[in-house]
């Protein structure tokens, strides 16, 4: 996997030789120089260039926008109240996740991990096919082809639940990290991963000892004049610069602000349909020469009408299309309306709105930490098991596979002292927890009458997911970025898929002359100096 498309990338044979050069640059602190073996080894990236593009993702130059439904609610549920939020800068894949891109993903499982001693590895990440059956329509035909057939390689891929499609962001930071350290010379090949042998990013930045470190004397030089490796160099750190940030889902702030790709130009006015869809207008249909009246997005004109009629198929597709058939949005992404909805990671409140932060809005937070009781054990190398949890419903579910580091939820104790928070689960918060109500769990006060039933049920709850915009089987109304919808995270539907995005470091535009406008201060205040 040649990383084709990355930018701005320091090559490894670059930075071992600044790392190498003796005092080229000088503390602004200490005045003492950086990259200098003399000198203790402080090693320093002075000419790092900004994160690299990983494959398959598009950068998202974030700022303010006005979030939520700015047009009519028909449903009258008005449970996403325009607001103006900031978004950082990020990255989100092109287009939708394919069926050849998690099947690649299954067969990573079914090669590593032993069948017959972690069969629920490889089980647990299929996806639901059966999801295509209906009670009065035949179907018959995606059960059995639509994930595994060639004619729906690149076809969005359905029937995977949220749970599922977070552990593929995971696998997909592994991976991806793994080729960097294999193409830049850092690491070996290694077609012998077995179980929880296998390469785990943090696992290598913060387990060392791990036989993916350094090989054959390929890791980068080891400037410290106490260093155990010797002539083997030293593995790439998170200092370096090498190894990009995790794959994960997009908030579903970061979601609806790729999906309008112009939010500069966007106003809340209801009077007017302009910016109402992806695409930046009101008109559903083509308005080039080319291709004047075809369908903008795949999704259902109404009643019975799927793609149109016999001798012009106004959208081409009965059920999902292959990604990249309809025209891109500004920012470049494909099929952010229609073809299939798509997972966010957000927790789903009515009125979420109204409670979270105006910068990087986010609900869903459950803070872990890694648990070193493995490591006062003298359990050197990651937990070889497949470590279980139980959920709100009591059942016994994954938690973290074979060559994954363990965790466990930080607690209140650990956190005292902290203004910014105390708890590990902030789900809920302000919204279903103690601090959100006057009386939660417990009896009100002798002689007053409950000021609300506990104990009836919801739809809403701690494991609900948002997930935005629309899909082949929705009307033209929820392909508005503004629309969300809910579902559990553990259940899957034919029409539901999902694309990765990644945090941006640093610098928040992508233009390298614009980031280099200001000069470290190593490399500014100290020249003067040196002279």
């Amino acid at each position: 996997m040649k990383l084709a498309k990355m930018q701005n990338y320091v090559p490894i044979a670059a930075l071992a030789a600044l790392m190498a050069s003796c005092g080229s640059e000088t503390s602004n602190t200490t005045g003492m120089a950086y990259n200098d073996t003399d000198n203790g080894g402080f090693d320093v990236n002075l000419d790092y260039d900004g994160q690299q593009t990983g494959p398959g993702l598009v950068f998202v130059e974030g700022g303010t926008f006005v979030m939520g439904q700015v047009e009519e609610d028909f449903i009258k549920d008005w449970n996403n109240v325009p607001r103006r939020v900031t978004v950082s800068s990020f990255y989100i894949d092109e287009n939708e996740v394919t069926n050849v891109d998690y099947r690649e993903y299954l067969y990573w499982l079914h090669r590593v991990y032993d069948q017959d001693y972690f069969p629920e590895i490889y089980r647990s990440a299929l996806p639901d096919t059966l999801v295509w059956r209906d009670p009065l329509a035949y179907n018959e035909m995606y059960v059995e082809n639509y994930l595994r057939h060639p004619a729906y390689n690149f076809y969005p891929v359905v029937g995977v639940n949220w749970i599922q499609a977070t552990r593929y962001c995971s696998w997909r930071t592994d991976r991806v990290n793994e080729q960097i350290l294999i193409d830049e010379g850092i690491l070996n090949e290694a077609n012998d991963q077995l179980d929880g042998d296998h390469f785990n990013t943090e696992v290598y930045l913060y387990r060392p000892g791990s036989r993916f470190t350094a090989q054959d004397k390929k890791g980068l030089p080891d400037l410290s004049p106490n260093s155990a490796n010797g002539d083997a160099g030293r593995p790439a750190r998170i200092e370096d610069g090498i190894l990009l940030p995790k794959y994960r889902l997009p908030t579903e702030a970061e979601w609806e602000y790729a999906a309008y790709a112009n939010v500069g130009a966007r106003v809340y006015d209801r009077s007017t349909d302009e910016n109402k869809y992806t695409w930046n207008g009101s008109s559903m249909r083509n308005p080039s020469d080319d291709e004047r009246g075809d369908m903008l997005a795949n999704y259902k004109r109404g009643r019975g009408d799927m793609m149109g009629r016999g001798g012009w198929l106004n959208d081409q597709a009965d059920i999902t299309m292959q990604v990249r058939f309809y025209p891109p949005n500004d920012f470049g992404l494909y099929d952010m309306a229609g073809n299939v909805s798509e997972w966010v990671m957000d927790v789903y409140r009515p009125m979420t709105s109204t409670e979270v932060t105006d910068h990087r809005s986010f609900r869903g937070n459950e803070y872990e930490t890694f648990d070193k009781n493995y490591q006062d054990l003298g359990m050197l190398e990651p937990l070889m098991e497949i470590q279980w949890e139980t959920d709100e419903n009591g059942d016994s579910v994954i938690a973290r596979l074979p060559g994954q580091l363990p965790t466990r939820a930080v607690s209140q104790e650990e956190n005292l002292d902290r203004r910014n928070y105390q708890y590990s689960d902030y789900r809920n918060y302000l919204d279903g927890d103690v601090q959100s109500s006057i009386y939660y769990d417990e009896a009100p006060p002798e002689g007053e009458a409950p000021m609300y039933d506990y104990s009836e049920t919801t739809l809403v709850g701690n494991t609900t997911r948002v997930y935005k915009g629309g899909s082949w089987k929705d009307r033209a109304y929820w392909l508005s970025p503004g629309t969300r919808r809910f579902l559990e995270e553990d259940q899957a539907t034919d029409d539901i898929g999902f694309r990765c995005a990644m945090d941006r470091v640093g610098f928040q535009n992508q233009d390298p002359d614009r980031e280099k406008r200001h000069t470290p201060p190593s490399r500014h205040n100290f020249r003067r100096y040196r002279m």
